[in-house]
């Protein structure tokens, strides 16, 4: 299909879009009610797709941005390497990142949707897994090569004829710290995809293959054409960005991301050719996730509305390096690789604001912020895992205050709430609140960052992998960077500080403190409004030492009745159990 389209057409077209989408949304439904899982049943670290029979994007339910170059390039490398006949009932497991995964926690299963003994296409999840194994419970820690990170798992039949292979399926949980809850998170993605590809074959029954198979080429011309029509709207020209990751862990030598942008008539060119060489270190990161952080910038900058499918991914060029930080080829480890994706996502935005700085927030607290823990349960005595992200700051932007504690850009996950968190594992949480004074000032502040101090029933050892201890979130037109992160076992005695990549056994009762990066100030600092400081001081996002330091303003008395309904006054300031 050429040229724009006709009303009923574009009517048609958008129904039809919108009934694939309702398929994927419809398999991340399953995967979440029947996940075993705090990770994926609460948080949401997982994604479902759908792919036609050339392993094309047609449809995504958006709930990973993590997940939009992975699963783009991931699903054709499994099928490309998995050269046997698929057929209907059939399944593949595959975690190996670097055929375009992220890392060995995300595993993907793939089916197959059959038509008279034609492959029609395919319904796809991905979920990330709390542990497969490797060197620390979790299975993201510090470790030079992939091989210390966990079981690998090439393209594998683990459904045949709708049965799972006992002997697959043995082999996984026998290498997981977690079988119970691995093992009800995969039964849920063999749900997901099930339901996938009954409701796929009740959309090709209704409308026919032919019609479904042109509406799939129409739908993926269509969406490349928006795509290069909303490009039409960006400044020509070269734009670039740089920013460093704290370190591997295993050197204090920083580590550079920088990414140089071209914007021509039809393309969005991202060249990282400038980024490190790939580390002995868990920080490296695909050529699948890379994509996902150029996409997602890119997306940020252009039309909201438009369809995740392939169409989108046309437009864009990636330029690497191979066997770089941002193109690491094996064995290079990866376990924390999308810290390097977050980081790299806020470099391409940072980028983007030298053109489009009304449309731009600074930075955010720009580290997915991995922890994770485990030991011997004492209310069960069986092996515990558990495992999260952490929210933090979002930038100031144009008009508008950063957002308090998220989960921000490619990372998307939600909070792991305390009450079930202590129900399921033997851990208590003795603080959950906002960090006062940890936003970047500006005339537009940056959000704050979160505070959460665990104490655990039982000894643990915990890990740690992130970012933003040496290198805090900058701000943008003026605006002032904010506060870095802190990890602090036993604050209120010892008060040991500790880099953003590490491991330690922590014994019962004993605190660790992960207190995160608040986001970068948008605006000069002198031009904040007085009202809206003295709002943040009564509401308890800054002192009033850091008001008249900072901002200049002194808060003298409580604040009137008309300086409290300043804007943002009504946000809540902790979050506690």
């Amino acid at each position: 299909m050429t040229g724009p389209l006709a009303p009923t057409d574009a009517l048609r077209l958008e129904i039809f879009r919108h009934a694939l989408v309702g398929i994927t949304d419809e398999m991340s439904v399953t995967l979440r009610k029947a996940a075993y899982s705090t990770n994926i049943k609460t948080r949401l670290d997982f994604s479902c797709s759908l792919f036609d029979s050339r392993a094309r994007t047609i449809a995504q339910s958006f709930a990973q941005p993590i997940h939009l170059g992975t699963l783009a390039t991931f699903v054709p490398a499994i099928l490309a390497t998995y050269d046997a006949p698929l057929e209907a009932g059939d399944a593949i497991l595959c975690n190996q990142g670097h055929l375009g995964g992220l890392h060995l926690n995300d595993v993907c299963l793939v089916a197959p949707l059959v038509i008279d003994g034609e492959t029609f296409g395919y319904a796809v999840s991905m979920a990330h897994h709390v542990d497969v194994g490797g060197g620390t419970p979790g299975s993201i820690g510090l470790h030079r090569e992939q091989y210390q990170e966990g079981l690998i798992i090439p393209p594998v039949r683990v459904l045949h004829d709708g049965v799972i292979d006992r002997s697959v399926l043995a082999m996984l949980l026998e290498n997981v710290r977690s079988p119970r809850e691995a093992e009800g998170d995969l039964r849920a993605q063999l749900g997901s995809v099930s339901v996938g590809l009954r409701r796929f074959s009740e959309l090709i029954a209704e409308r026919g293959l032919p019609a479904v198979r042109r509406g799939i080429d129409d739908l993926l011309d269509y969406t490349h054409r928006r795509s290069v029509a909303a490009i039409a709207h960006l400044p020509r020209g070269t734009i670039e960005a740089t920013d460093y990751l704290d370190d591997d862990g295993m050197t204090d030598e920083p580590v550079k991301i920088s990414a140089r942008i071209t914007i021509t008539d039809e393309k969005v060119t991202f060249d990282l050719t400038g980024c490190a060489a790939q580390r002995p270190s868990s920080i490296n990161t695909t050529r699948g996730g890379t994509l996902s952080a150029c996409a997602y910038a890119l997306r940020c900058m252009i039309d909201p509305d438009l369809p995740i499918n392939d169409g989108f991914y046309q437009v864009i060029d990636v330029i690497t390096t191979p066997g770089s930080v941002v193109d690491s080829v094996r064995p290079a480890a990866i376990g924390g690789g999308a810290d390097t994706v977050a980081r790299l996502t806020e470099v391409a935005l940072r980028a983007f604001a030298s053109i489009l700085p009304d449309l731009s927030a600074a930075d955010s607290k720009g580290t997915m912020l991995n922890i994770s823990f485990g030991g011997l349960n004492p209310r069960t005595g069986r092996y515990f895992v558990y495992y999260e992200t952490q929210a933090g700051g979002y930038g100031g932007r144009l008009g508008l205050d950063g957002m308090d504690a998220i989960q921000p850009h490619t990372q998307n996950t939600e909070n792991a709430p305390i009450e079930e968190t202590e129900s399921n594992y033997p851990v208590r949480f003795v603080r959950y609140e906002l960090v006062p004074d940890s936003e970047g000032p500006g005339r537009w502040r940056g959000g704050l960052g979160l505070r959460r101090d665990y104490v655990f029933e039982g000894d643990v050892t915990f890990s740690v992998m992130a970012e933003r201890v040496k290198f805090a979130p900058q701000g943008l037109l003026g605006g002032g960077p904010a506060r870095s992160n802190h990890y602090i076992r036993d604050p209120q005695g010892k008060a040991i500080r500790f880099p953003s990549k590490f491991t330690v056994d922590v014994p019962a009762g004993e605190v660790m403190s992960i207190q995160t990066a608040g986001g970068g100030g948008y605006g000069e600092v002198a031009l904040r409004d007085p009202a809206m400081v003295r709002a943040d001081v009564a509401s308890g996002r800054i002192t009033s030492a850091r008001a008249q330091a900072v901002y200049g303003v002194a808060v003298d008395s409580p604040p009137s009745a008309a300086e409290r309904a300043t804007p943002g006054s009504d946000l809540t300031t902790e979050i506690q159990s």
